[in-house]
């Protein structure tokens, strides 16, 4: 039933612009950190790379995987149509607001810059398919507003920057040994 690859192909590029939500999992050490991601979030960049558009919220493990080398595994499947799932497995690079990366990658999501924490620009090792058939048919409603409407906020009040700084890397997991 699943398969494994180098690269998406065509068919993972067109599935994965349809979902409206995608788990992202992360590890540098032996927890391993696993977030259900939604909002227009992602964009592919070609066949062995993705981009991710982070914004502040909760914790911030996925940065923290990211700086110390850690594993990530993005997993998308199908909750309406034809069952299918596609677990891509790729290395992070955390791409900051004084690069000129992160302006070219804002474009891409026409979103503010100051209500933007970062961006991952995930490279592409591994691309598995499976079948995905016991995944239940859900309906999708809609984004839940909360966290966009938190981040205006918190910028409104001139309070963002001090809360990314402060979170940047929890303090409980900053650089392990």
């Amino acid at each position: 039933m699943g398969k494994q690859y180098k690269t998406l192909t065509d068919e993972d590029i067109e599935f994965i612009k349809q979902q409206k939500l995608f788990y992202l999992a992360s590890s540098s050490k032996n927890e391993v950190n696993l977030a259900p991601k939604g909002y227009d979030s992602i964009r592919i960049i070609d066949d062995s790379s993705l981009v991710f558009m982070n914004y502040p919220g909760s914790g911030n493990r996925t940065y923290n995987d990211a700086l110390n080398d850690g594993e990530f595994t993005l997993v998308f499947n199908a909750f309406e149509g034809s069952a299918n799932i596609v677990r891509i497995f790729c290395k992070a690079k955390i791409i900051e607001a004084i690069s000129e990366k992160f302006h070219k990658y804002l474009k891409l999501f026409n979103e503010k810059e100051n209500l933007v924490r970062n961006f991952f620009e995930f490279n592409i090792y591994a691309v598995e398919s499976s079948c995905g058939m016991s995944v239940p048919l859900m309906e999708y409603k809609g984004d839940r507003n909360s966290l966009k409407k938190w981040v205006v906020s918190m910028d409104k009040n001139d309070k963002l920057k001090e809360y990314n700084e402060q979170h940047l890397v929890p303090v409980n997991l900053r650089r392990l040994p």
